[in-house]
Order: structure tokens, then C-alpha cells, then sequence
């Protein structure tokens, strides 16, 4: 199950409605991580944005909540805006709000992307042995993302990627590799012991430093092409 919503619009499109959430992030005293608000936005719009390209969304709004206080609005702008110009997306509105009645002792910061899908566009597959997968991008979280962001995969990749024909992608979140490797498939279900990978499969992606990609063997070459050294390949073990 894709962490998104799916509202039915017309008999044409779809709404796709995706959010991320952020505490403790920024510049405020008390904040358990200390960095820029630009970087908060960024890797927020990164969380959202990608779930909804994933589920075939093509984003049309961004909503932003903002509990950091005026002062940050225009610096959190300019990181929602960095990600969009990574994706190659212009002229998409951005709407939202501060909370500036009462400032609160920790950075908190809310976003939604609001996307619309075309109703015949396939995005997930039935699992076959035939497909072959591969993380794009390593499992990073906190301090990780400042410290080893070589190792975080540019979105321009992952847009990249989305736009190969029958290829799935899901991006990795707090839960980690296995738990979105569950998520992917009516039909089948993995255990720890039956995923074969140089990646630690069990920690937390933090704000999608990673995704899932499910693809055809003979597509391998061009992702690898694509990816480049982001590029992990993942064996399945059926016992």
C-alpha cells in the first residue's frame, strides 16, 4: 500500500494527495538536529513529492504548514522550490501557512503535495520471478543525510527513473527497505533472511534518501546507466 490518498476526479484523472512531517528540525534551540530551513523544506518536499510521482501523480499544488515562525516562510520557499527545480517542474503553485500566534520551543514543519493521475496509467505490478530489483540511493536518517549526502539519491535521478516505461519505483521512508518491500505487492511477502543486499534493509531511509526499483532483466543496463553508483542491486531468496 502506497502512502498516498486516491480520490477519483472525472473519468479521466485522479487526485493524489501525499504529505511528510517534520519535528525537531531546524534552527530553534531545542531542535534535536540543527540545520538550515531551506534544507528542512527540501528534504520534506522530497519525502511527499516522491510518493506522489511514485503512485503516477504529476504534482499541480504544494501546501506548506509552518510552525517555525514568520521569520523562516521565505527560506522554506526556497527549499520547496530547489527540490522542484531538481524534478524539472516549473510553475507549480505553493500555498500555506505560519502558526505566528504562538512560537513554539522545537521547529515543526508540514507539507502537502496535491497531484493529479491520469485513471489508465499502471503504476505497481503482480509478483514474478521474472522481475528484478534494486535500491537506488542508501538508507540514511538524522545527522546521516548532512554527514554522507553523496550517498543520497538526486531526484532528478529518481524522475529519471519514474519516467522508464515498466518500471516501479517506491520510495523508502522511516520504515526502511523490507517494510516498503511488503508494501509493493498483493501477492507476495518478504522476510529478512530472503532479501540478499550490501544495504542494511532494516534502518530508516529518514526523508527517502532511497528508493525501490522493480524493473524487467532487460532493463538492468539502462537503470544502472540512470543510476550510476546509487545504483544497489537486490537478490530475492525464495526458500
Amino acid at each position: 500500500m502506497r502512502d498516498i490518498i486516491t480520490i477519483p476526479f472525472n473519468g479521466e484523472v485522479s487526485l493524489i494527495l501525499s504529505c511528510d512531517n517534520s519535528g525537531a528540525i531546524g534552527m530553534k534551540a531545542q531542535d534535536t538536529v540543527h540545520v538550515p530551513y531551506e534544507t528542512v523544506a527540501y528534504y520534506s518536499l522530497r519525502v511527499a513529492v516522491m510518493e506522489c510521482i511514485a503512485a503516477g501523480g504529476k504534482p499541480i499544488s504544494i501546501v506548506l504548514h509552518n510552525f517555525c515562525g514568520n521569520g523562516p516562510w521565505e527560506e522554506l520557499l526556497r527549499g520547496i522550490k530547489k527540490g522542484l527545480l531538481e524534478l524539472g517542474l516549473k510553475d507549480v503553485p505553493i500555498t500555506g501557512s505560519t502558526e505566528s500566534n504562538f512560537p513554539l520551543l522545537q521547529s515543526a514543519v508540514g507539507l502537502i503535495v496535491l497531484g493529479i493521475k491520469p485513471n489508465g496509467k499502471i503504476t505497481d505490478f503482480m509478483f514474478s520471478d521474472k522481475l528484478k530489483f534494486a535500491v537506488i540511493g542508501s538508507p540514511l536518517v538524522g545527522n546521516e543525510v548532512l554527514d554522507q549526502s553523496d550517498d543520497i539519491v538526486p531526484l532528478s535521478i529518481f524522475q529519471e527513473i519514474n519516467k522508464a516505461n515498466d518500471v516501479m519505483i517506491l520510495p523508502v521512508g522511516s520504515k526502511g527497505i523490507l517494510f516498503e518491500l511488503n508494501q509493493m505487492f498483493a501477492n507476495e511477502k518478504f522476510t529478512r533472511d530472503m532479501v540478499i543486499t550490501n544495504l542494511d534493509i532494516l534502518k530508516s531511509s529518514g526523508p527517502s534518501t532511497c528508493f525501490i526499483a522493480v524493473y524487467h532483466t532487460e532493463q538492468e543496463e539502462e537503470l544502472i546507466r540512470i543510476a550510476g553508483g546509487f545504483f544497489h542491486s537486490i537478490q530475492i531468496e525464495r526458500k
